[in-house]
């Protein structure tokens, strides 16, 4: 069995990963950036576990069998150009730690540690005892969060949320979810939203991104928030059209955004403006690179998910998260 891993972040659970690899097995760790030396990699690949193979790739790649998104998008992969019968699976585990981050921007935020932050570096301090005009902040038991989105992200993301003492309600595309279960007020479908956004202190995206999903929040929705609200999306980037997301930012009508996912990335290399507005030159912004699920337990669930898979393989065992069969 040849195995070819090119995914940075499994480097730190290497040994782990190897270790529950099947007895014999091969494996390589080609730069994933390095097109020339992965694409020779993958010629006697059995398996490939790597977010990205392009039609080259999928053409050098004689004896692939299984290609394992060591995430949950599959999008960078070409199925259509994989050989027949090769099996596309992915894997979770990131929902505990998109959580944690939903719970640290909402406080960062809410409280105005992001700014006080900023200030205090500037030896300015920035707090309602030096100056009185300045508001207080406020506790997470005092919010109530919207919900946009309720899968497996969101649902945990509200578990945590829930434990601060915060009320909630949720808007998905079906509207179906257990309100009692998961001790919302309410829920519904995307008809709702403007009754969601008027009672939202606290706004969190974890969407998925579809054509009818796409600039869901506008100037006018984003509007509708009350003044001081909160945003923190760990969807994607244009579920929130991104002219408007500034504006409200800039004036102040939306209190301050959490933004994990962006409308620009790196094509290649480390470095890439993450908009085409200046978010940076925002005070009440925190910006990260799309890392919100990035922990060490993300990837040690992932590894476990990638070594069952292959051991399923060379079994002859159905395969678990198997996402599409190349015809």
């Amino acid at each position: 069995m040849n195995i070819v891993v090119a995914d940075p972040n499994l480097a730190a659970l290497r040994a782990e990963l190897e270790a529950g690899f099947p007895d014999g097995t091969e494996v390589s760790w080609p730069d994933r950036l390095d097109a020339e030396a992965l694409q020779a990699a993958v010629v006697d690949a059995d398996v490939l576990v790597a977010s990205r193979c392009t039609a080259e790739m999928a053409a050098a790649a004689k004896a692939l069998r299984l290609v394992h998104a060591p995430g949950a998008g599959v999008d960078g992969i070409n199925v259509e150009a994989l050989p027949a019968g090769t099996i596309v699976a992915n894997t979770y585990h990131h929902e505990d730690s998109i959580a944690e981050y939903v719970v640290a921007a909402a406080i960062l935020l809410r409280r105005g540690f992001l700014a006080q932050d900023a200030a205090l570096r500037r030896d300015e301090w920035a707090s309602p005892t030096y100056q009185p005009g300045l508001d207080l902040g406020d506790t997470l038991r005092a919010a109530t969060v919207g919900l946009i989105g309720f899968g497996h992200i969101g649902a945990r993301s509200w578990a945590r949320l829930r434990a601060f003492g915060a009320r909630g309600a949720a808007v998905t595309g079906s509207g179906r979810v257990d309100t009692a279960a998961h001790g919302l007020d309410w829920a519904g479908d995307i008809g709702r939203l403007g009754e969601l956004l008027e009672r939202s202190d606290l706004l969190v995206l974890s969407a998925p991104l579809t054509p009818s999903t796409r600039g869901m929040l506008g100037a006018a929705e984003l509007a509708r928030l009350p003044r001081g609200a909160v945003l923190v999306n760990v969807g994607r980037g244009p579920l929130v059209d991104e002219r408007a997301l500034y504006q409200a930012l800039q004036s102040g009508g939306l209190g301050g955004a959490g933004i994990d996912v962006w409308y620009q990335y790196p094509a290649e290399g480390t470095s890439a403006a993450p908009s085409e507005l200046p978010f940076r030159e925002l005070p009440n912004v925190l910006m990260t690179p799309h890392s919100s699920g990035l922990t060490r337990q993300t990837y040690a669930g992932r590894a476990v998910d990638i070594t069952d898979n292959v051991r399923r393989l060379v079994a002859g065992e159905l395969l678990r998260n198997v996402v599409a069969v190349a015809e």
